[in-house]
């Protein structure tokens, strides 16, 4: 079989669908029934990406990137076949926020020490590395702290499975 056959069938492509179906399952349980347990997500999500509808307020403080928590207080959790929409409070305001699958970055629920990171589906300009990532969080009670590589967290990252150039 050649390698030019087995290109067309993008694995990769593949696998990172999935691995988004699992993000969009576990929200699907989260808007149907609440979270269970313990279990809280972070979600980090490309703030340009295309279809991204975030309030300019919030686009502006988080230009490229942004982290929010879903834990306890969201509301109004619908999810759909390629986005999903909640509504959390910033500062004592509630936004709405819509976000595509395709732009999240990082899915982790740091209850269970699992995580996701996903490539940019969409080429982003390339800018200066920031000194430190903000985590934009809804108004929690929460003192949890996000998993580290040296926490003992399972993360699953798609490059493994990408072809090397």
């Amino acid at each position: 079989m050649s390698s030019e056959k087995n290109d067309k069938l993008h694995y990769d492509r593949m696998m990172e669908n999935a691995l988004r179906g699992v993000v969009r399952e576990a929200l699907e349980t989260a808007a149907a029934t609440g979270l269970p347990g313990e279990h809280h997500f972070y979600i980090t999500f490309r703030t340009e990406f295309p279809e991204v509808d975030i309030p300019a307020r919030l686009k502006q403080r988080h230009p490229d990137e942004m982290t929010i928590v879903l834990q306890h207080q969201f509301w109004d959790l619908k999810v759909d076949a390629d986005r999903f929409g909640v509504t959390l409070s910033f500062d004592r305001v509630h936004e709405r926020l819509t976000v595509p699958y395709a732009a999240i970055t990082a899915f982790v629920d740091p209850s269970v020490q699992f995580g996701l990171q996903f490539p940019a589906s969409t080429p982003a300009p390339k800018a200066e590395p920031a000194p430190a990532k903000e985590v934009a969080k809804s108004d929690t009670k929460s003192d949890s702290a996000e998993p580290t590589p040296d926490s003992g967290a399972r993360v699953v990252a798609l490059d493994a499975f990408r072809k090397k150039n």
